[in-house]
């Protein structure tokens, strides 16, 4: 049950979330001595989602009913996130991607074919895993990836953690305005209970593993097709878009990088079925049956 549902301040008006933690397959993964917990979607070739820092797989929730009708959408909790139990102290960034890693081969079986998408923090750790080449990657599409090493504007956010009540809530709204999401309007109830859910059981600092040119650095090293996908008002990179554009196009040759207008970081929540038809066509996906519920 959500914050926000526990404490009453917001009915369960949409049932997505509900639906989609119904209808999954849950599983885990070593981390550690701990566990990376996983929930899956859907059946055929393995599609694999990494959430954003302080964020949990349901930072696609828009996207798993689309995606999941024509492949196996498996989307990992990243370790000191959701329900994932933190990584060993020394862990740094490539630690973490081993982590996920390890955890993909055994979703999926020594060598089976997988694509791998990525959002914000969830993109500096595909980068990685892309970098270290493990079999059956067949291509990676960033999605708001920063650390290129390029000018970010501040991103002041309010801190939620002295605060209850509508107060609370006040402040996820605050920050979804500030980082995530571009029109006002898209702030609506389901984005903040996601935004609240992940923010209570977030555990885990990404920016203490991440320098600013991590993503940048490895870019050249990866040897399947990368592709990207921003949003034209995405808070890290406005208004430096295009620099950004530019940097994937030189250092990955023949990379498939698109602008969603109007959207902001979080673009495929706030631009969901624009973002669906895009990550499809990089991806040839074909449409497939709804998702099963239940």
């Amino acid at each position: 049950m959500s914050f926000h549902r526990h404490q009453g301040l917001i009915p369960p008006v949409n049932p997505l979330l509900d639906t989609l933690e119904a209808s999954s397959r849950r599983s885990e993964t070593p981390c550690g001595a701990g566990r990376v917990v996983w929930h899956e979607w859907g059946e055929g070739k393995p599609l694999v989602l990494l959430h954003g820092g302080a964020g949990s797989w349901r930072h696609w929730a828009r996207n798993i009913p689309f995606l999941s009708r024509s492949r196996r959408v498996l989307a990992p909790d990243t370790p000191g996130l959701g329900e994932s139990d933190l990584p060993p102290a020394d862990t740094d960034l490539w630690g973490l991607a081993g982590i996920l890693a390890d955890g993909i081969a055994a979703q999926t079986g020594p060598g089976a074919s997988f694509d791998l998408v990525g959002f914000s923090f969830g993109a500096v750790i595909s980068s990685h895993i892309a970098a270290r080449a493990p079999r059956g990657l067949e291509r990676v599409v960033l999605t708001g990836p920063g650390a290129l090493g390029l000018p970010r504007e501040a991103t002041p956010l309010t801190s939620v953690r002295s605060r209850v009540g509508p107060d609370r809530v006040a402040a996820h709204r605050a920050n979804l305005a500030s980082l995530m999401l571009a029109d006002p309007a898209t702030i609506d109830e389901l984005a903040v209970e996601i935004q609240a859910w992940n923010s209570d059981r977030a555990r885990y600092r990404s920016r203490n593993i991440v320098s600013d040119a991590a993503v940048r650095d490895v870019l050249p090293s990866i040897r399947v097709p990368v592709h990207a996908i921003f949003g034209e008002r995405d808070a890290v990179a406005y208004p430096h878009v295009n620099e950004r554009v530019d940097l994937i196009r030189s250092l990955c040759p023949g990379a498939d990088v698109r602008v969603i207008p109007k959207a902001g970081h979080w673009v495929s929540y706030e631009a969901a079925d624009i973002f669906n038809a895009t990550l499809a066509d990089m991806l040839g996906l074909e449409a497939g049956a709804p998702l099963k519920v239940g």
